[in-house]
């Protein structure tokens, strides 16, 4: 049984026969139909993002499945923020984020932040909105970050 990977990025349900993804599906002989409608089902959540996708198909029965990966946090922030880039200058606020809206992302990206607790990973998705030129709740992330240490601010 022998294994081909095909790696992409596509947008969340927007998956097309075109590049990267259909000219390298064809000489593999699988229906590059149904492996697109596969990938459109399930990113259709994140749409607007680009998402890793891994195509694996099995050579000799010409099998095929499908896995997805995480988009970046900075690509979560700026969905919530309906911004399209982070701050170009070190001192620029391109927007401001509720610790609502960092509940959210931290949770959908629970599997890939390092932090063993919502409190840790919502601290990590912090860092990223400094790093991007956001605020939370009108104030630099690293000041929530420490009221969250501090015990000021209950998570």
């Amino acid at each position: 049984m022998s294994e081909v990977v095909i790696s992409g990025l596509v947008e969340g349900g927007k998956a097309s026969g075109g590049p990267p993804l259909g000219p390298a599906l064809g000489p593999l002989g699988v229906n590059i139909n149904n492996v697109i409608a596969e990938i459109n089902s399930k990113t259709k959540m994140y749409d607007g993002i680009k998402i890793p996708v891994k195509v694996i198909v099995n050579t000799s029965d010409k099998s095929f499945r499908i896995e997805t990966g995480s988009p970046p946090t900075s690509a979560l922030i700026l969905k919530e923020l309906g911004i399209q880039s982070g701050a170009k200058a070190k001192d620029e606020v391109v927007g401001n984020i509720t610790l609502e809206q960092l509940g959210k992302i931290a949770k959908s990206k629970e599997s890939r932040l390092f932090g063993n607790t919502q409190q840790a990973r919502i601290k990590q998705v912090l860092g990223t909105c400094k790093s991007m030129g956001v605020k939370c709740d009108n104030e630099d992330p690293r000041v929530i970050i420490k009221k969250i240490n501090s015990g000021e601010i209950k998570i």
